[in-house]
């Protein structure tokens, strides 16, 4: 979901444990970087149950990830999709090594 105008758009997002960010673009090919959410600006990662899922294409796969700055709220293309985004981004930010 956007930031200013609150409209859902499809984003392509890269997780980069080397650079400790997620970086996420207007397309497939990576070619327009809309923005970057860098790991130690994340304070949480949850699944919506309430004012995003509600305006959310997809509400049962809807979670956000909350910075200082902003919360942004992500759409998961699949159930399996949404506990591995989830799992990776928490991890990440918390400096973990992945499993």
């Amino acid at each position: 979901m956007g930031g200013r105008i609150k409209t859902w758009r499809r984003r392509w997002f890269l997780l980069d444990p080397r650079r400790r960010l997620l970086a996420y673009y207007g397309d497939k090919e990576e070619t327009k970087l809309k923005g970057v959410i860098y790991f130690q600006a994340i304070e949480e990662v949850y699944y919506d149950h309430g004012r995003a899922a509600c305006k959310s294409p997809n509400p049962r796969l809807t979670f956000c990830v909350k910075t200082y700055d902003r919360l942004f709220c992500l759409v998961a293309p699949s159930a399996e999709a949404l506990r591995i985004w989830m799992d990776a981004v928490l991890t990440a930010a918390r400096g973990d090594d992945p499993p």
